[in-house]
């Protein structure tokens, strides 16, 4: 496969750094990680966006959490079509395989598909409405989201209301596949939504009774 290439030199020395002092003092956590197999208690959905890493936010170790991450943190609704569903696949596996008790949407804060969607919806992207456009059919599932929030004026407000309305359509979809559907109503799963404000640090989450995010 010649169009493959070597690790770029600065990533060879973060591994090796990581090799000599994280890994060589918890050397009994990870084997014991290799043979025991992962018991993940929660599987949170994040989105690609390099500014969002769950595990610091909640000072997670190795093993504790079954992470998934795609744009705009946005899972689809069940629909077994034959197609592939990387999203679906692995709701599906933290479900049924591994028992995860809960699971956690998480969003954030300039959130760049969120405002793909936003600009494809109001008619100022015409490139992502091509059927070409994987982004573009990715974000098609956040529309009802768009169609709740398009008569807010302000576009800052307008954006912000999206990101968390990519958490609530995520919410919903999640539902739609019967054994996640089963497992909430037999106690055994909780859904949780959050939006994670970056330059601030903040974190809030949804709260159903009152359909407000609010500071954990």
């Amino acid at each position: 496969m010649k169009h493959v290439s070597p690790l770029p030199a600065y990533l060879v020395k973060r591994y090796r750094g990581w090799k000599a002092t994280s890994f060589a003092e918890n050397r009994a956590w990870y084997r014991h990680l290799a043979d025991e197999g992962q018991h993940p208690r929660a599987m949170i959905i994040s989105c690609c966006d390099s500014r969002v890493h769950v595990t610091a936010i909640f000072g997670a170790d190795q093993g504790e959490f079954f992470i998934h991450r795609n744009i705009a943190n946005l899972v689809p609704p069940y629909e077994p079509d034959g197609n592939q569903h990387g999203t679906s696949a692995a709701v599906e596996y933290a479900v049924t395989a591994l028992k995860v008790a809960h699971i956690l949407v998480v969003g954030h804060s300039n959130c760049g598909g969120v405002k793909g969607c936003l600009d494809m919806c109001s008619g100022h992207a015409p490139e992502l409405e091509q059927k070409s456009s994987f982004v573009g059919r990715w974000m098609d599932i956040l529309r009802p989201g768009y169609e709740r929030v398009q008569d807010i004026e302000d576009l800052e407000d307008r954006r912000k209301a999206l990101e968390k309305e990519a958490v609530l359509v995520s919410l919903d979809n999640l539902m739609t596949f019967p054994f996640v559907k089963q497992a909430v109503e037999e106690g055994k799963l909780t859904l949780h939504g959050l939006w994670n404000d970056i330059g601030e640090g903040g974190v809030s989450e949804y709260i159903p009774e009152d359909k407000v995010f609010r500071p954990v």
